[in-house]
């Protein structure tokens, strides 16, 4: 089409919208994530007629696939180039995922109203502190304001502790996973002892009062060192920061949902559904791409937190605990009212 007097042509967007593949892509892309394999694409497809079917050129294992990596890689894009300027975090948590021989270390923020932010990924060949230390940096790099504190919570492993000490500080307040922490423990001891260790461990979680909480865990650790030495070992190391959502005076629901990396846990089971049909992982770049996508994939599925409504004191809370720390910074005073509170 063109203007009356010829100068020029005249764009149609019904035309542009059905001559476009980005609508074909990403059905593209959300079959492969469903599970379809290249090999089947073509059984998926409404029946258009025989003769169209016979002639189609875009539904080839090699052009699906093709397709598909396409659209994966710009997801990585669109994960690794997000802002976060404008993200106010309560909550920071890490863990990672093994896909074959390689790992990425992935990172969910809470923000303050409850609501679940894939942040972003790092690839290596172990969960280590090189890796976690690359993913923090790029966040910070990225906007990520960490200044105002954020409380960060980890699997318990050495490395993602001291990546954390190296980027966001050693004041920052960091809750271990205590699933982690219960099952570490139980796999030192005999079958017969682990109900009954599991039992005190959970009791002593439960409390509201710190030093209480933390006396109990002392005196079954002292216990457990005579018989099983292991056990013992196990539930000092990092014992006081199980139990960091208890010192920061979080209670009810929120306090169980934040004493363990299950939010996160529960994206990287999204990662895994998601390439559940992949055999062969070519490169680094190739895990990247499907770890990305299933983080976007399981965005979609997000729903706020269990016990949101008190992450907003928590924030202020952890806020008021890093000032407290840095003689040069004046808490705020919403920070401070409710720390007084």
């Amino acid at each position: 089409m063109r203007t009356k007097n010829g100068e020029s042509e005249v764009p149609c967007r019904t035309y542009e919208h059905f001559a476009s593949r980005d609508q074909l892509s990403r059905v593209v892309l959300e079959r492969m994530l469903a599970g379809v394999s290249t090999r089947r694409y073509r059984r998926v497809q409404e029946p258009v007629g025989e003769q169209v079917e016979s002639q189609a050129r875009s539904t080839s294992k090699s052009s699906v696939s093709r397709t598909f990596v396409a659209r994966t890689r710009e997801a990585l894009m669109e994960l690794m180039a997000r802002p976060l300027a404008d993200v106010r975090l309560a909550v920071l948590m890490i863990d990672g995922v093994g896909l074959k021989d390689h790992t990425c270390v992935v990172a969910l923020g809470i923000t303050t109203d409850g609501v679940k932010i894939p942040l972003g990924l790092w690839e290596g060949s172990t969960e280590n502190k090189t890796v976690t230390s690359e993913l923090l940096s790029n966040l910070v790099a990225r906007g990520l304001d960490v200044e105002q504190g954020v409380l960060v919570v980890i699997d318990g492993a050495k490395a993602l502790r001291a990546a954390v000490n190296d980027v966001l500080g050693t004041r920052t307040p960091v809750q271990r996973c205590q699933i982690h922490k219960e099952r570490n423990v139980l796999d030192h001891l005999p079958e017969r002892d682990r109900a009954l260790v599991k039992r005190r461990l959970r009791r002593a979680w439960a409390e509201t009062d710190y030093e209480r909480a933390l006396d109990q865990l002392q005196v079954l650790a002292s216990e457990l060192e005579r018989s099983h030495p292991g056990a013992a070992g196990s539930l000092r190391e990092g014992m006081a920061e199980t139990l960091t959502v208890t010192r920061l005076g979080v209670k009810g629901t929120l306090k169980k949902t934040l004493a363990s990396t299950n939010p996160c846990e529960s994206m990287i089971e999204c990662v895994r559904r998601t390439a559940r049909n992949v055999k062969y992982w070519q490169n680094g770049e190739m895990c990247l791409r499907w770890t990305a996508a299933g983080m976007l994939e399981a965005e979609q599925q997000f729903r706020r937190i269990i016990g949101y409504k008190d992450l907003a004191k928590l924030a202020a809370r952890v806020e008021r605990e890093v000032t407290l720390h840095q003689p040069n910074r004046v808490p705020t005073e919403e920070a401070a009212m409710v720390a007084a509170a």
